[in-house]
């Protein structure tokens, strides 16, 4: 049962229009945006007016008349127009906030109808680097994977590997004749990168070898053996690589099959969109023509080329059709960036066309930029390696923690630093509107001020050295009684984490949750500063102890489903 503020006022607005002979679907109930006027506000009675072209000032009066206050809040305060404002009774958060204390959730309801959901996202090329261009969709993907299940959704979270491609032509012609093995075994990403540079640039200049290269994807795609063998020890490599990154990140995957899973489905999924009137040939190619949609008009989804060679988009509705096969999924969520808007709304477009009845979203994101605003690129132009960028964020969290806590030991140290620097970077990203390009900058990331994950994971560092200097002095679980605005102006905050988490599915915008947590740190430190913990007594200690341990709570829990850990010292 969803018992959050908004809930409970929202079901009892709804019961409000009904005794006034009103649609209660329009009982909708929002957190206030300036607490002066109340806690929470409904726009219910001026929306109704316009539809029933009734006086909405009037039409507010009336439902407040109707509205079964309670022992919830206040009765309703009518503002403006015919605004409905709702002031929350210090006694019920008291009893609500006991219970947000003592619940796993932190009162976060469960959905009411449980999807299957599939979310791609990572997707890093075989045989190359993954790069800080891969950190938005990682993270993102993880985070949004991570809240879904949370909610109590089923989710399948699949790795999308690009392993197949031209450029294991150039790769493989590399490894015969120009690999070195020693280099192979320090680095095996960096020597698959070099080889694939190296038969690039002679290609250039030598249409033999370009010749060569094509040649052997050929034998590649058509089951070859030894190049076979070679393309296995380049996906296990690649992997491994790959997988030290999503350890350190705490990123797992339930499917992880690239696109050479699906390359034998390819022609015969030509061959019955052709047969079933779907797909046409055009000037050679075949395409899905799509006049009835504005967007796409003028823009066919090419799935075979005239030379007979597939697309992404041809993968793509191949993943579709095994995903569905395999998982009978509700909804397919797709995490990458913005600049592949148009290749899913073909993609999707194509999947209606062909009768799927999955959900299918585009989950997409804008950029990360350097300090100069330009694509976040090394000096010699080349990605960012996400490895490198990873140990950087460790290392610039090691010499903070190193300046500000110097009696650590080595190993707590060495600890800390990873939480701190690897939930930087997490935060950096989550904090963000997903749309939105930033700036990434060490200095502000890693700040203790302002609203990064250093500073929420001090205000839980707080807390936890609260009850590790009261020790087995607790005293004890007791009621909550608010004597000062912080104490209730916390726990007024903290009653909305269970409105929070689920809205962040709706749009898929995990920087509400951020912004969230960093409004309850805020709400924490204000209280901490105004509110004695351990030098106060009595119930006074108990109560503001509870509050101590509700916040430490929700900003643990919320952190944890952005896939950022909270270390006990800092």
């Amino acid at each position: 049962m969803n018992s959050t503020p908004q809930a409970v006022l929202g079901g009892r607005l709804r019961a409000a229009l009904q005794a006034c002979n009103l649609p209660p679907e329009r009982g909708d109930v929002t957190a206030a945006a300036d607490t002066r006027f109340g806690d929470y506000q409904s726009n219910a009675a001026m929306i109704l007016a316009k539809e029933t072209r009734s006086n909405p000032r009037a039409l507010a009066v009336q439902i407040a008349e109707k509205f079964d206050a309670g022992d919830v809040c206040d009765p309703p305060e009518i503002a403006g127009p015919g605004f409905l404002n709702f002031r929350l009774r210090p006694e019920w958060v008291s009893r609500r906030l006991r219970e947000l204390a003592e619940d796993a959730r932190c009162g976060v309801p469960t959905a009411d109808k449980p999807l299957r959901i599939i979310v791609d996202f990572s997707s890093p090329n075989i045989a190359k680097p993954m790069h800080v261009g891969h950190i938005r969709s990682t993270i993102l993907g993880d985070a949004l994977a991570r809240i879904a299940r949370f909610l109590g959704h089923e989710v399948v979270a699949d790795n999308h590997l690009g392993d197949w491609g031209t450029q294991f032509g150039k790769v493989l012609y590399g490894w015969k004749h120009l690999l070195d093995r020693a280099a192979l075994e320090r680095d095996p990403i960096a020597e698959m990168t070099r080889l694939y540079r190296e038969v690039n640039a002679l290609e250039q200049t030598d249409p033999e070898v370009h010749r060569a290269a094509r040649q052997e994807l050929v034998k590649l795609q058509r089951g070859d053996s030894e190049n076979r063998a070679i393309w296995e020890q380049l996906v296990k490599l690649s992997w491994k690589e790959f997988q030290g990154v999503y350890d350190r990140l705490g990123v797992r995957f339930d499917e992880r099959l690239g696109e050479s899973f699906y390359d034998a489905a390819l022609g015969p999924l030509v061959e019955r969109l052709l047969a079933g009137g779907i797909a046409e040939i055009s000037e050679g190619a075949v395409c899905l023509f799509f006049p009835e949609i504005p967007a796409l008009a003028d823009k066919p989804c090419l799935i075979r080329k005239s030379d007979g060679g597939f697309l992404y988009a041809t993968t793509d509705l191949a993943t579709i059709e095994y995903r569905v096969g395999r998982w009978k999924p509700d909804a397919v969520w797709y995490v990458t960036g913005a600049p592949q808007q148009l290749h899913f709304q073909q993609v999707f477009a194509a999947a209606a066309r062909m009768g799927i009845p999955v959900r299918l979203e585009h989950v997409a994101f804008g950029s990360i930029l350097g300090e100069d605003r330009k694509l976040m690129k090394t000096r010699s132009g080349d990605n960012v390696p996400l490895r490198d960028l990873l140990d950087e964020a460790v290392s610039r969290a090691r010499g903070m923690i190193e300046e500000k806590n110097p009696s650590l030991s080595a190993e707590e140290k060495e600890n800390i630093a990873n939480v701190v620097g690897l939930g930087a970077v997490k935060y950096a990203e989550l904090s963000q509107h997903r749309m939105s390009d930033y700036v990434f900058s060490w200095p502000k990331m890693l700040s203790l001020q302002g609203n990064t994950a250093p500073y929420l994971q001090n205000a839980c560092v707080r807390i936890h050295s609260i009850f590790r200097k009261l020790g087995d002095d607790s005293g004890g679980a007791g009621d909550v009684t608010f004597t000062t605005k912080e104490e209730l102006a916390l726990a007024r905050k903290l009653l909305q984490f269970g409105e929070v988490v689920p809205l962040v599915l709706r749009e898929f915008r995990p920087n509400l949750l951020a912004n969230f947590l960093f409004e309850t740190a805020n709400a924490f430190h204000a209280f901490y500063e105004a509110c004695p913990v351990l030098k106060s007594e009595g119930a006074t200690r108990r109560s503001r102890l509870v509050l101590c341990e509700a916040s430490i709570r929700v900003l643990k829990q919320g952190l944890d489903l952005l896939g950022i850990g909270v270390p006990e010292k800092m």
